[in-house]
């Protein structure tokens, strides 16, 4: 049995959305922004990936903007950091074990929209992979971090197009449902995270380029 499109995206979303808001709070913290621009940057990249994913979709306002359901996690992802940084800030890999959580559910939820609003499969995962990019990168820019997107010393948005394409193939196979979703988060969050802690690397732009002495070798 597939996923009801109404009911699943929803739920679904709004888990991204709190995974990634805790990224972004987290990120705050670290670089000692206040209260305020903690809630701001929780919530760009908790909800940047999902309001690109509606523009371009073309159906009316951004979900962000019309259900109030989403300002929830953001608030919630806030307070959490504000109250409990003290004691996980020893915990290097939090942040991007909530930034690989959101990048699994939403290269999923990315990719299911498009699917139910009559995109073809190929694009759907290109655009399941924007939802998934599209906060993060907001995110590292806001703050003045080099983007993860772009990182030659990480690998970010290969996790989300292995997470959209298995997707796509299992709806249009009709064998979506909570257990293969749940199989592709966990794939995705696994791909994501061996990659950051294996110090994982794609090809350089051009053959023959070398590293430079102060990146890890592979």
């Amino acid at each position: 049995m597939t996923f009801a499109f109404d009911n699943a995206p929803v739920w679904l979303d709004l888990l991204g959305v709190f995974f990634f808001a805790v990224s972004g709070s987290l990120l705050a913290a670290r670089k000692h922004i206040d209260i305020v621009g903690s809630l701001l940057l929780a919530s760009l990249v908790g909800l940047g990936g999902g309001v690109i994913r509606d523009i371009i979709l073309n159906t009316g306002p951004p979900a962000a903007f019309t259900t109030p359901a989403y300002l929830v996690p953001p608030v919630l992802a806030t307070a959490l950091v504000y109250f409990l940084f003290p004691y996980v800030q020893r915990y290097t890999s939090m942040l991007t074990l909530f930034d690989a959580g959101g990048l699994a559910l939403f290269c999923m939820t990315g990719t299911i929209k498009a699917l139910a609003s009559g995109m073809n499969p190929v694009a759907s995962v290109l655009l399941g992979v924007t939802t998934a990019v599209g906060g993060g990168l907001l995110r590292d820019v806001t703050a003045n971090e080099v983007p993860e997107l772009f990182n030659p010393k990480s690998i970010y948005a290969v996790p989300a197009f292995v997470g959209s394409a298995m997707t796509s193939a299992l709806w249009v196979f009709g064998l979506f449902n909570v257990l293969t979703a749940a199989v592709v988060a966990a794939v995705v969050f696994a791909f994501r995270v061996l990659a950051w802690r294996r110090s994982w690397q794609a090809p350089l732009a051009v053959n023959g380029w070398q590293r430079r002495s102060s990146d890890p070798k592979p």
